[in-house]
């Protein structure tokens, strides 16, 4: 085989195969809190939430996700179907920033490298997530600053999503948060003028719910024979 075959054997592999194999966009949605205070329900987004999203597909089937996604938690016992969360009132908000990586996998193949093909498919993503937030306390019946604060967590998404274009995926997904602190709300709190409440077994969770829009660049290389 000459060289000039291989050339073009190349150039046409290269072609038939060109992919976007980067996603850069944005992820737009809600939060809400699960804990010690306020509402229990799993998904109830009553804050926005708005972050960074990049991907790097490996395969049709997995991605590396990376993610940074800012958010304020809030929560009021007037708000929860517990009677004696009713009772006492409590509410606290808590700036939240969230950096995550980790690997996004397709249920279905994704092949965003056929950008002529509509695709959708559900997927799942988890990883490790590192949280910087204030560590609260309440005193008399009020919630406190007292110091700034991170933890590492464990992230849990799930979604679905499709090709819009060549060039523009969108995503629908739901994703919770089980970190490793109990302060988030002032239940445990590590100042010492706080008082401890709660169930001191359950970390505190969060959730972002929302859209992904992300924009999709880069070729596939072609490992060819010279």
């Amino acid at each position: 085989m000459t060289k000039i075959n291989i050339a073009l054997i190349c150039l046409l592999f290269f072609t038939a195969t060109q992919a976007q194999i980067n996603e850069l966009g944005v992820f737009v949605g809600g939060s809400n809190f699960i804990g010690d205070v306020g509402s229990t329900t799993y998904v109830n987004p009553n804050s926005p939430a708005i972050g960074l999203v990049y991907k790097w597909n490996k395969t049709p089937r997995h991605s590396w996700r990376f993610s940074f996604i800012k958010s304020k938690l809030t929560a009021k016992d007037i708000e929860s179907n517990d009677q004696k969360r009713m009772v006492r009132k409590y509410e606290f908000e808590n700036a939240i920033t969230e950096l995550s990586g980790g690997i996004e996998f397709n249920f279905f193949d994704f092949n965003i490298f056929n950008p002529l093909e509509r695709k959708i498919t559900p997927y799942v993503y988890t990883g490790l997530s590192l949280s910087f937030y204030d560590s609260l306390f309440f005193k008399y019946g009020r919630s406190e600053f007292d110091s700034k604060q991170k933890t590492l967590g464990l992230p849990l998404i799930l979604g679905v999503k499709s090709n819009l274009t060549s060039n523009f995926v969108v995503g629908l997904e739901v994703g919770s948060r089980f970190t490793f602190a109990d302060d988030l709300d002032g239940s445990l709190p590590k100042n010492s003028n706080g008082i401890p409440f709660g169930n001191f077994n359950n970390k505190d969770w969060y959730v972002f719910s929302g859209l992904t829009l992300t924009y999709t660049f880069g070729n596939k290389p072609c490992f060819c024979a010279e």
